[in-house]
């Protein structure tokens, strides 16, 4: 085994390891299992942070059209009966998400080692005997988090149909209890809709898994990119293009399956919406990307005016509900519809700007949106409540908290030299480029709902950080934390970073998008 392949299973094994620790160790001792959490998070950030130093010389000449060239890759007989494979392995595209899933992860680790959200019980004669107080969980918690990380993870990595389908189902059962078991009063109900949703995008899946592998004869994503769909015929591709890109919406979320983010996101606890948003959305972009348009893109041509329409309608419908919105953490969770949006936007043109654009924007939502989930989580803990119109006056209690609320703000909203301005900007340039009538309107409509997204941060942070204190904070409140600090910095400098030197993400990307978008 080479070292880059020592690696590729590193980032899997570390989490997966700390995971097992952590969940093993005695209630009480529920410190060390945090730490033995947040050390299995730490090295798995580590292996996959070198999977970029071991990388090996680029190949000479271009790649051809779809061709995937994994800097390395493992592959290994699974199970040979059934001639499945485990086979993974990561380039320019996918290598960004595994960083980002790892950095997050090992974030919210760190979080739990000053902040576990109690876990609310009706009274202690209705709580079994063998359930350990709310205090002494948050190493099961953290495992949760490690569990949800290798399901993630292994999404990015996978180079296989069958291989992607399971580890898109690990996350399923860890979300689950993270939502129902720490989240907030109405959690169960967030966390069936939450599941329901999930098992229903999960069935099609599987589904447009099956056409392809039992049509094409393999599940192997490198053969069916340089194929270019050959041996499916044109309804074919199309049955299996429109079912994936259902279930990769369902889990995006994308417009209108996206009833169960709001929910999931307002009852979650801090660590799980910070997840969710920041990385387990971006799996469905992702598998739209590299399987539906990678390995059936003659599909794909002939429904991305469908998936433009919805892209735009995504980003108006978005913003025009968050200027609706009275509630912190939902305001945030619709704006994530609206920014995944633009992401759709960028993937629908098919060209390489768009692409460039999605990928971009993908890595700059789950930084942005996992910082403002820090934050408003940090406000919900102090005030008791999310509800806008009590939660005024923040300037003048908490002023450093106030300023990270309008920096991540205004970084979400696109500003010029911060992250979250390159995806927007480009998937907008990306459909004039496209041509044609229909593409112009949809760049204008989508450049309208840009302006919508500043209305409504605008509006936050009149009624949050300015104005009169509200009674939320009428009786003070604490001042931050160390470990809310340390959380919080990484993202902090990672928004400026990605603003103004986007070639960290973009630089990366440029040989795989042009081999993806060449056909």
């Amino acid at each position: 085994m080479t070292a880059g392949q020592a690696l590729l299973v590193a980032t899997l094994a570390f989490p997966a390891l700390g995971a097992a620790g952590a969940a093993i160790l005695p209630a009480r001792a529920d410190r060390a299992g945090r730490l033995v959490a947040v050390s299995g998070a730490a090295l798995a950030l580590v292996a996959s942070v070198l999977l970029y130093g071991w990388r090996p010389a680029a190949p000479a000449g271009p790649a051809r059209p779809g061709e995937i060239r994994p800097w390395h890759e493992l592959n290994l007989r699974w199970a040979s009966g059934l001639d499945l494979r485990f086979h993974i392995g990561v380039d320019g595209i996918s290598y960004p998400l595994v960083v980002l899933t790892a950095l997050l992860t090992l974030i919210c680790g760190i979080y739990t080692l000053w902040t576990v959200p109690a876990v609310e019980v009706v009274s202690q004669e209705a709580q079994p005997r063998s359930t350990p107080p709310p205090c002494t969980r948050g190493r099961l918690l953290a495992a949760l988090l490690l569990a949800i990380e290798v399901g993630i993870v292994g999404v990015f990595l996978s180079l296989d149909l069958v291989l992607f389908f399971v580890f898109f189902e690990v996350v399923l059962l860890p979300m689950y209890a993270v939502i129902a078991v720490w989240g907030g009063p109405a959690r169960r109900h967030a966390a069936r809709k939450f599941v329901l949703y999930t098992l229903s995008g999960s069935v099609l899946l599987l589904v447009g898994v099956f056409l392809v592998v039992t049509r094409a004869g393999t599940g192997d994503l490198v053969a069916l990119s340089a194929a270019h769909g050959a041996g499916l015929s044109e309804g074919l591709q199309l049955a299996a293009f429109v079912l994936l890109a259902l279930a990769f919406a369902v889990k995006s979320p994308l417009w209108p399956l996206h009833s169960w983010l709001p929910d999931a996101h307002t009852e979650a606890p801090t660590v799980g919406s910070v997840i969710l948003a920041g990385v387990l959305l971006k799996m469905g972009t992702y598998g739209l990307l590299r399987i539906a348009v990678g390995v059936l893109p003659d599909a794909a041509r002939r429904v991305a005016p469908v998936l433009g329409v919805l892209a735009v309608a995504a980003i108006l419908v978005g913003g025009l509900v968050c200027l609706a919105q009275t509630e912190l953490k939902r305001l945030i969770a619709y704006s994530s519809v609206g920014h995944m949006g633009f992401v759709l936007l960028g993937i629908a043109t098919l060209n390489a700007t768009g692409v460039q654009a999605a990928l971009i924007g993908n890595i700059a939502h789950g930084i942005v949106t996992g910082l403002l989930f820090f934050l408003a989580g940090a406000i919900k803990d102090r005030a008791h409540t999310g509800e806008l119109a009590q939660l005024g006056g923040l300037r003048d209690r908490m002023p450093r908290l106030a300023g990270l609320l309008g920096y991540a703000a205004i970084a979400s909203l696109g500003l010029p030299g911060l992250a979250g301005f390159w995806g927007e900007a480009f998937a907008v340039i990306a459909a004039l480029r496209h041509g044609g009538p229909l593409w112009t309107v949809l760049a204008v409509a989508a450049a309208l709902g840009g302006a919508l997204a500043a209305a409504y941060f605008l509006r936050l942070l009149r009624r949050v950080s300015h104005g009169p204190v509200g009674p939320a904070f009428a009786g003070g409140c604490p001042p931050l934390s160390a470990g809310e600090l340390v959380s919080w910095a990484p993202l902090v400098l990672l928004t400026l970073a990605v603003g103004l030197i986007p070639a960290l993400v973009l630089g990366l990307a440029h040989d795989p998008v042009m081999a993806l978008v060449a056909r």
